[in-house]
């Protein structure tokens, strides 16, 4: 399996495109719809899903053009269910960058394990940064995509609505360090890192 990042927007959030043999999945189009077809172009791979960790502005910002340029469902957590539709929820009322809105998800992350076309992933409710933040853990090639729970040398904010610093490290302990040392965390910002690194040195949450 192969993880393509990209780099987008003015947060600076990671998209990724999720490859194994000709099909893919897009996690958090962040922004700039035309960078991410080109990619997916580029590769010659065919989208299954769009596959939200969270449903904040900055990783949704390209979201309806992808949804309908690839005609593919998208898949969220039902507690944010209406974030997709509403400003003030989803944060972009609130930056001052525009307003960000997109249709509500297609489905509902309702079961831990999904397949879409030959990508097996699991399925982590991790809340905390964000009340219907998920994690997708690839188990067979030990990586977790983490979204904003975990990052290299921090965690995820907790002062946005909806946040909550003791839910947050519940999540990173129970859902991510659960995990084995040697699984790659692919974070919703920054570079990556691995789980034996951050629980030990993250100065935020040590395992």
């Amino acid at each position: 399996m192969k993880v393509e990042k990209l780099t987008l927007g003015p947060l600076s959030t990671n998209c990724y495109i999720v490859i194994e043999q000709n099909e893919a999945i897009i996690i958090d189009p962040a922004s700039d719809s035309e960078s991410i077809i080109n990619k997916v172009t580029e590769l010659g791979v065919v989208p299954k899903a769009v596959l939200l960790t969270h449903a904040h502005f900055d990783h949704i910002g390209a979201l309806e053009d992808i949804r309908k340029y690839f005609d593919i469902p998208v898949y969220l957590h039902e507690i944010e269910h209406d974030w997709l539709l509403d400003p003030k929820l989803n944060g972009s009322s609130l930056f001052g960058m525009g307003e960000v809105r997109s249709k509500r998800a297609d489905y509902h992350f309702d079961k831990s394990q999904y397949r879409f076309g030959s990508i097996e992933l699991e399925v982590r409710h991790t809340p905390g940064h964000s009340p219907g933040g998920v994690a997708f853990v690839f188990r067979e090639d030990r990586y977790v995509v983490g979204g904003d729970s975990l990052f290299a040398g921090g965690i995820g904010r907790t002062d946005l609505p909806g946040g909550n610093y003791q839910q947050l490290e519940k999540s990173i302990q129970d859902q991510l360090y659960t995990l084995a040392d040697d699984f790659e965390v692919f974070p919703g910002h920054g570079p990556n890192t691995n789980i034996k690194e951050e629980k030990n040195n993250n100065p935020f949450s040590k395992g």
